[in-house]
C-alpha cells in the first residue's frame, strides 16, 4: 500500500458514522456517474476551512480529528502534506462554485485576508470592476486564490437559490478538445462548444477545457492532487476502463468499514482520478 493511498483510507476510515451529516452529493441520483470531490494538499488545513467554511461557507463534518468541507455537490479533503505548486500550470487550472450575488462574497474574501486575482486572470479585453468581471452580457464571474494557490472561480447565477455550489471543473491543455472528448467517451459527458473553451456536462456541474498556450502537467502531488468521480457500478465501471486499455493507479478496493469502494486511474494527460462508489450515502 503506497503513502498516498495509506492516508486516503484513514481519512476515509474516520468518517466513520459518528456524524449524522449528508454527504450532500445531491445529484448522485441524476445519473450513474456525476462529480464527487476535490482531494487538496496542504501545509494548512485551518487556513484551507478559513476559506472554504469561514469565507465560502462550506460546512465541516467533524469525526474525531478528521475533518473534510462540504458544499452541494461536492466534497473536499485534505491531505496534510506540502504541494509541490498550486493549481495553475497543472491540468486543472481551478475549481468553480456559483453563488446569487458575487459582491459580498468578494467582499468576504478581501475581509478575510485572501488574494483577488480576477484581473490577471481573464483575458486583456474584458472589463473588470471591482474585482469583478463581465464576461459575457448575462455572466459575471470573478477569481479569487485560495491558500496554497489553489485558483477558485466564483461564477454569479442571480437565480440561484441556495448560497453557494458547486459549479465547474476547469481543465487547462494544449489538446483542449481531445481531453473534452475523453471524458465524454469515459465519463458519459455531454459535450457542449462555447466560444472561449468547450465543455462536458455531468448532472450537478461542467467540465470545462481551455486550450493552454503552455504546457501543462498532471495533478499529483499539487495543490489539487486528484479530483473525484462519484460511480454506480463501480467494479463493473472499473473493468469497462480496463477494456478501453485504461490502466488502474489503484484497483477496485472496498473500504469495508465505509460501505463504499474506491479506484484510481490517471487521464492521458496526467490528471489523478479517484473514482467511488457509495461517497454519496456517507454519513
Amino acid at each position: 500500500m503506497n503513502r498516498f493511498f495509506a492516508v486516503l483510507v484513514l481519512t476515509l476510515l474516520a468518517l466513520v458514522p459518528a456524524s449524522q451529516a449528508s454527504a450532500q452529493l445531491l445529484a448522485a441520483k441524476d445519473g450513474p456517474i456525476v462529480y464527487g470531490h476535490h482531494h487538496l494538499n496542504t501545509t494548512n488545513v485551518d487556513a484551507q476551512k478559513k476559506f472554504f467554511v469561514d469565507t465560502l461557507g462550506g460546512t465541516v463534518v467533524k469525526i474525531g480529528t478528521r475533518e473534510i468541507v462540504r458544499f452541494p455537490n461536492v466534497l473536499i479533503f485534505f491531505n496534510p502534506t506540502a504541494p509541490t505548486a498550486g493549481t495553475r500550470g497543472s491540468t486543472v487550472n481551478h475549481i468553480g462554485f456559483s453563488v446569487p450575488d458575487l459582491r459580498p462574497v468578494i467582499d468576504k474574501i478581501k475581509a478575510n485576508g485572501f488574494q483577488m486575482i480576477t484581473r490577471s486572470e481573464v483575458a486583456a479585453t474584458v472589463e473588470v470592476k471591482d474585482d469583478i468581471a463581465l464576461n459575457s452580457p448575462t455572466t459575471s464571474i470573478a477569481f479569487a486564490l485560495a491558500p496554497d494557490d489553489v485558483k477558485v472561480e466564483l461564477v454569479q447565477v442571480k437565480t440561484q437559490t441556495i448560497p453557494i455550489t458547486m459549479h465547474h471543473v476547469h481543465f487547462f491543455g494544449q489538446q483542449n478538445t481531445e481531453m473534452r472528448d475523453w471524458y465524454v467517451k469515459v465519463f458519459g459527458a455531454k459535450p457542449r462548444d462555447g466560444a472561449a473553451f468547450v465543455s462536458g456536462d455531468l448532472p450537478g456541474l461542467a467540465l470545462n477545457f481551455t486550450k493552454s498556450p503552455d504546457p501543462t502537467v498532471g495533478t499529483q502531488g499539487r495543490a489539487l492532487d486528484h479530483i473525484g468521480f462519484e460511480v454506480k457500478n463501480l467494479e463493473e465501471f472499473t473493468k469497462k476502463l480496463e477494456g478501453m486499455g485504461i490502466k488502474l493507479e489503484r484497483p477496485y478496493t472496498k473500504v469495508a468499514a465505509l460501505n463504499i469502494a474506491i479506484a484510481f486511474i490517471k487521464d492521458p494527460w496526467g490528471t489523478y482520478i479517484e473514482l467511488t462508489e457509495g461517497l454519496d450515502k456517507v454519513s
